[in-house]
């Protein structure tokens, strides 16, 4: 047998691995990877030939491997000409990475992934760590200029870098070749590239860490207006995208910041960042993708209040509701935190003799979430925090009209420690949407209305929610789709005068009615007349102004589009037979003239044939509707399309109980005007309102996001062949 000392013998040098190939969003990113798993192997790559548009080779630099060539006192002639041979210079490794674009893709190829020397023991140690920066590179330039020899040169720059370790042979040999002309800034750049995050490969630190402290400051920040960056691999992205939407201040029309319309290169890149981080992110225990949801929901209350104000700066609604837009949200990813009880498996032991049955949930893969205007925190915590702790990596689109606070969410997520590509964001329209319904990688969807913009058209969830679904589902994905709503309220005539009327007033016109559990619709049981007035006059109290200011109790709908339509709706009622009971079309507030407000509204004498019910209005408009009966408020209710959720306000206990029997919604409300259930209870939709076999949130949500895996297993002597049965195992 061969022993140990034979084997190193053969092998002469320990293995140094090559980098796994794979596609990159662009060459930087590409040149990263190989550089960073190099360092962790102990060897240093360089950029050995490049043409920055279409390839780039990578080879290994062996510089200063063995620089001290003086003989020692006791080495042999044998070991003198090895060490000559390995550690010179002119002896160049084999090792060879290629990086080719196509298709706006790098693809990394390794074409030698050997090594003729032994690992770097000490990288510090390396030629590359004494390189100079750009900016020292111009000094050296100047001082050189000005007369000054290389050691004043390099007693002034350790003034400034006291860590520097060149040596005045270096500032030597930067002199000479600005002298030749054989270095430029592009030069410089290329060479910088591998070492520039040096330090941050030290095992010691953490590679999440570094990349965040990249990401605090992102570029994109610094346009004006700021261009919304995609999240691709762990890494903020300005797209490439020439075309971009504008993200327009509800209350004054300014342009806050623009949204690029990601290209479909940018976009596989997306989705295949997320499948690559899949495999490892999946096998991180439990424990450990909880605690960086302890860590995520920290930084969301650190930063609560930049959230709920880019809420309001985009989507228009008041500070009041932006930060239960958070808040509602953050209730999400502390549900997220105790996730490892509810996604445990079950077990039977001994079905039959010695034979064991449990079930596992696993993850899915890669799954996607497509994003409404109308709650910006809340519905992206609706999505990622559930599906990324049970172990799936994510794609998320924002809303066009508001991504600002889905961004900010992101860095706070990578700040709290998700790994690259494990979350991605992309921006766009329609055809970011079909692109993430096509995608064959793509195993699950996640789609909230109220309304995605398809041809760059303003549509109703109505429209759009059925055509993901459709889509979607035809390509065999999981997807769970809010299509749309229409909430009822029937006040009986028992009910509570005033405590019914704050209610009414509170869910009929907060957040400007944008959200799909308003109340819409009250059905007024016996009669409207002793209601009306009143009802008016609590209307009337409420304070339109813009969403920052102090006194706001109602701020503008989201865009110019959404207030034509919602007045279209209003007017279509009028002009059918409603009765205009309050007006709130035509406000004007005050230093905000150009806003896209709308008041308060009103409409009486609402029947079930008329445009304004039959659609979801999704703005300040109340319909106020009678009925003879609690069973023809109920038959009402039951004959829409769409139902999220209903309520009744009455002091009768038999006839809550009637009510919550009969109707035919996915939560019903008894004298609370939104039932909105919290993380750990399932939200639930039923008939067009909800397309798909799996609700949001609870155990629902963490099913929907899992799949499980039925095991069987026998751990007894088997029978031999010659009596072997032919009994299935648990027979």
């Amino acid at each position: 047998m061969m022993d140990i000392e034979s084997c190193t013998e053969l092998n002469e040098f320990p293995q140094m691995l090559p980098p796994p190939p794979g596609t990159f969003v662009d060459r930087e990113e590409l040149i990263q990877h190989v550089g960073d798993f190099a360092v962790s192997q102990g060897y240093v790559v360089t950029i050995k030939q490049s043409k920055r548009d279409r390839v780039v080779v990578l080879g290994c630099d062996r510089g200063g491997v063995y620089r001290n060539r003086r003989k020692p006192a006791d080495e042999s002639s044998a070991e003198r000409t090895r060490r000559r041979k390995t550690g010179s210079r002119l002896t160049n490794c084999p090792f060879e990475a290629v990086g080719k674009k196509d298709d706006g893709l790098w693809i990394l190829t390794i074409k030698n992934g050997t090594h003729n020397h032994e690992p770097i023991k000490d990288i510090s140690e390396h030629p590359s760590a004494r390189r100079f920066t750009e900016r020292e590179i111009v000094l050296i330039k100047e001082m050189t200029e000005a007369g000054l020899k290389p050691r004043q040169i390099l007693k002034r720059l350790r003034q400034n870098n006291p860590d520097l370790l060149s040596t005045p042979k270096h500032v030597y040999n930067v002199k000479a070749k600005l002298r030749q002309g054989n270095m430029t800034v592009e030069n410089l750049r290329n060479s910088l590239q591998i070492m520039r995050n040096f330090k941050s490969l030290r095992p010691q630190k953490s590679a999440v860490r570094n990349n965040y402290l990249a990401v605090t400051e992102p570029s994109w920040r610094q346009r004006n207006p700021p261009r919304v960056p995609n999240l691709i691999g762990g890494r903020f992205v300005d797209s490439q995208s020439f075309v971009s939407i504008d993200v327009l201040n509800p209350a004054t029309q300014q342009v806050i910041s623009q949204v690029p319309l990601t290209t479909n290169e940018e976009f596989k890149a997306a989705v295949f960042a997320a499948k690559r981080a899949f495999p490892l992110w999946r096998n991180t225990p439990i424990a450990t993708r909880q605690r960086i949801m302890f860590k995520f929901q920290e930084l969301i209350r650190r930063d609560i209040d930049k959230l709920a104000m880019n809420i309001t700066a985009e989507h228009g609604k008041t500070l009041k509701d932006a930060y239960g837009d958070v808040l509602r949200g953050l209730e999400e990813v502390e549900h997220a935190c105790g996730l490892a009880t509810l996604q445990m498996g079950e077990f039977v032991s001994n079905v039959s003799n010695g034979i064991d049955t449990y079930s596992i949930r696993e993850p899915l893969g890669v799954c996607a979430g497509i994003c409404p205007f109308d709650f910006p925190a809340m519905i992206p915590l609706w999505m990622f925090p559930l599906a990324v702790t049970c172990g799936n990596t994510f794609i998320l689109k924002p809303s066009e009209k508001d991504p600002g606070a889905a961004v900010m969410l992101a860095e706070l997520a990578v700040e709290a420690g998700l790994p690259n590509g494990v979350l991605n964001i992309v921006h766009g329209s329609n055809e970011i949407v079909n692109a993430i319904c096509d995608d064959d990688d793509i195993k699950a969807i996640s789609f909230v209305g109220p309304n995605v913009i398809v041809d760059q058209l303003f549509m109703f969830c109505s429209k759009a929610g059925p055509y993901v679904y459709a889509r979607a589902s035809a390509k065999g994905k999981r997807i769970q789709s809010n299509v749309g709503a229409k909430n009822h309220a029937v006040v009986m005539p028992d009910a509570s005068m005033d405590a019914t009327l704050n209610a009414l007033v509170a869910a009929g016109f907060g957040a400007a009615g944008q959200k799909c559990m308003a109340l819409s619709t009250v059905v007024f049981v016996g009669g409207l007349n002793p209601w009306e007035d009143k009802l008016v006059e609590h209307a009337k109290a409420i304070k339109v102004n813009a969403g920052t200011e102090p006194d706001a109790d109602l701020g503008p709908v989201i865009s110019k589009q959404v207030k034509e339509q919602i007045c279209k709706l209003i007017q279509t009622g009028v002009d059918t037979g409603a009765k205009l009971v309050l007006d709130g079309r035509n406000i004007v507030v005050p230093a905000y003239e150009h806003g896209s407000f709308v008041g308060p509204t009103i409409l009486s004498n609402v029947a079930t044939n008329m445009e304004c019910y039959k659609e979801e209005v999704f703005g300040p408009v109340l319909l106020c509707m009678q009925a003879d009966s609690i069973e023809e408020a109920i038959n009402i209710i039951n004959r829409h399309k769409y139902s999220n959720g209903a309520s009744i306000f009455t002091t009768s206990g038999v006839a809550a109980r009637k009510f919550q029997t009969e109707i035919e919604v996915g939560q019903v409300g008894i004298n609370v005007p939104i039932s909105v259930p919290l993380p750990f209870s399932s939200f639930t939709s039923c008939k067009p309102s909800f397309a798909g076999d799996l609700n949001f949130d609870g155990k629902a949500g963490i099913q929907f996001y899992t799949q499980v895996k039925m095991v069987t297993q026998q751990w007894k002597d088997l029978p031999g062949s010659s009596g072997a049965s032919l009994l299935m195992p648990s027979s």
